[in-house]
């Protein structure tokens, strides 16, 4: 069922933030949130009849909540958005929220395309519990979607959310990196606290940790297979699909970085780039949900119009990962 009454709430939630920050948000707000550490971005599971099942979100949640993951992004590119109602994607943050122990973050992604449904989606969200926003960038006149665009949209989204924002570049997905100069310019924003860059560029993220060293923002790595990389010239954590059915390792990989362990984490980030490219780019979200079901947790279709991996495909995928020992 969908979450109640929500979209009657906006209106309310939306007075309650303007109040609190007439006259600007106060120097440091937002700030004292740490992201540091590995977050799985949650898949949305279906039914045979393309229904959500939140059942098994629900399960899947319980299973993955006993590793030792910082918190979770739901309703990431994972999560297949998208394809999701307004009140679907309510729905699923707050079964999320009541999945979750109390002590890990919910990062909920909030972003659409314009600054006014981004706005409400995330005031939405915060009510019914996600600890930040992850807000992607807005792609659809990606020809108008110049710093200055942005910027503005991002600044408009962080004055009016209730909960800490964290941008989203996804160039893979949307055609569009944020640019560096917009990104210096909203880490200076006090309800902005950080970035996921699923770009795979290391130099970019690199600079963005150099340029933004002056304020508390935090950069996370949008994937699994530039994660020893990304610790290595600064960011705190990572947003990896493929942590969703091999989190004990990813996260093993990020206790190797932080205690220096270098060699050691070499080795064992080489033998996740080829399952992680495989559930990332190769096969994407058919390919996550197929391994997800391998690894004891409930996977299932996709919604339409993504479709499932063929045989050969699907003998493909199981290659990447017996060979580097996975399976």
């Amino acid at each position: 069922m969908p979450v109640p009454r929500v979209w009657s709430s906006v209106r309310l939630g939306l007075s309650r933030v303007l109040s609190r920050t007439l006259g600007g948000w106060p120097s440091g707000e937002g700030r004292g949130m740490d992201l540091s550490g590995i977050y799985p971005p949650v898949t949305t599971p279906f039914t045979a009849t393309a229904e959500v099942d939140y059942g098994k979100l629900e399960e899947n949640l319980h299973k993955l909540g006993t590793l030792p993951f910082r918190g979770f992004v739901v309703q990431g590119s994972n999560g297949e958005f998208p394809f999701l109602t307004s009140s679907e994607r309510l729905e699923v943050v707050s079964r999320a929220r009541q999945a979750l122990p109390k002590d890990k973050l919910l990062l909920a992604g909030s972003g659409c395309e314009s600054t006014q449904a981004t706005v409400e989606m995330t005031v939405s969200m915060a009510q019914v519990g996600a600890d930040a926003a992850m807000v992607v960038t807005p792609c659809y006149y990606r020809g108008r979607m110049s710093s200055a665009a942005l910027i503005h949209h991002y600044t408009k989204v962080a004055d009016l959310s209730p909960v800490p924002v964290v941008l989203y570049s996804v160039p893979a997905n949307t055609g569009l990196d944020l640019p560096v100069d917009a990104v210096v310019t909203l880490s200076q924003h006090p309800n902005i606290v950080g970035i996921k860059d699923s770009g795979g560029d290391v130099t970019r993220i690199g600079l963005i940790v150099h340029k933004t060293r002056s304020q508390h923002f935090q950069v996370l790595a949008g994937s699994a297979g530039f994660l020893l990389a990304s610790y290595a010239i600064g960011a705190v954590g990572g947003v990896c699909a493929l942590a969703n059915v091999l989190g004990s390792q990813v996260c093993q990989l990020e206790r190797l970085c932080l205690t220096g362990q270098w060699e050691d984490a070499q080795k064992l980030q080489h033998r996740l780039i080829e399952p992680n490219t495989a559930v990332t780019q190769r096969f994407g979200i058919p390919g996550l949900k197929k391994t997800m079901d391998w690894f004891g947790y409930y996977g299932g279709p996709c919604r339409s119009p993504l479709q499932e991996l063929s045989p050969a495909q699907e003998e493909a995928l199981r290659l990447d990962f017996a060979s580097n020992g996975w399976l």
